[in-house]
């Protein structure tokens, strides 16, 4: 462990599983008090076991980022109990099958845009209230290496992962001077359950793999190395960023 969050209070959503999780772990590690919000208790209080298992400080929370009383209540309940918040994560994210736009549902997409797009901007809007509050902290969100191309059959993901990087860009210079910085990492396929449907066919996930110049997929620790750099005092004139985790692919 090391002290470098020492002190501090972190926000991460969908800290259950996959990158969310990895990260409120790496926070966790670096001294920070972390707050684990996640919809899927199961997993949100198995994350927060672990912290707490490795000496760590946190606390799980109950969290559905499309819901708009959920997310103020998250934000005043961790302001409220710990004092502040330094920074949020808002990684929380749903995902589809692949789908031609004429075959997807609306309640589908719906769902979609209400948690990865909606749910952000949510988190940023009670987040960054908090913030100016206090005075200043630091916000990752993230968005994807589909946030800059198109995807065939992911009409309604794509669309909220490029309405995230908007979002964060729009904040980024809306509140650059108020000591609140706001980037976002962009990861390419990383081995999380998000991408297990996708990895269980050899065939499929050898073409996956082919879409990286460097030969394989990325861990969500490889993802929460980068969060935590960017939400870091080390990254203090980084601010508007779309940082990619992506193995090369947004190169190609």
């Amino acid at each position: 462990m090391n002290a470098e969050f020492e002190g501090r209070v972190v926000v991460v959503t969908g800290a259950g599983t996959g990158i969310g999780q990895a990260t409120a772990l790496a926070f966790a590690r670096a001294g920070a008090r972390v707050a684990v919000a996640d919809v899927a208790e199961r997993e949100g209080q198995e994350t927060a076991a672990r912290i707490i298992a490795e000496g760590g400080s946190a606390r799980f929370f109950k969290v559905d980022v499309s819901r708009a009383v959920e997310v103020e209540g998250l934000v005043a309940q961790v302001a409220g109990d710990w004092g502040r918040i330094d920074v949020m994560h808002n990684n929380a994210g749903v995902t589809l099958p692949s789908t031609p736009i004429t075959e997807l549902s609306e309640a589908d997409f719906d769902r979609v845009i209400a948690v990865n797009q909606k749910g952000v901007w949510l988190c940023m809007k009670y987040g960054i209230a908090q913030m100016l509050r206090q005075g200043g902290g630091a916000i990752v969100n993230t968005a994807s290496a589909l946030s800059f191309r198109g995807r065939a059959g992911g009409s309604a993901y794509v669309a909220s992962k490029h309405a995230v990087v908007g979002l964060t860009k729009t904040c980024a210079v809306e509140y650059g001077g108020r000591n609140i910085r706001i980037n976002a990492v962009c990861p390419g396929m990383i081995r999380t359950p998000m991408l297990d449907d996708r990895t269980r066919d050899p065939d499929r996930e050898r073409r996956l793999v082919a879409l990286h110049p460097v030969g394989r997929l990325g861990t969500a620790e490889e993802v929460a190395d980068c969060v935590l750099w960017l939400a870091s005092d080390r990254a203090a004139f980084v601010h508007g960023a779309l940082v990619s985790v992506d193995g090369g692919w947004g190169a190609c």
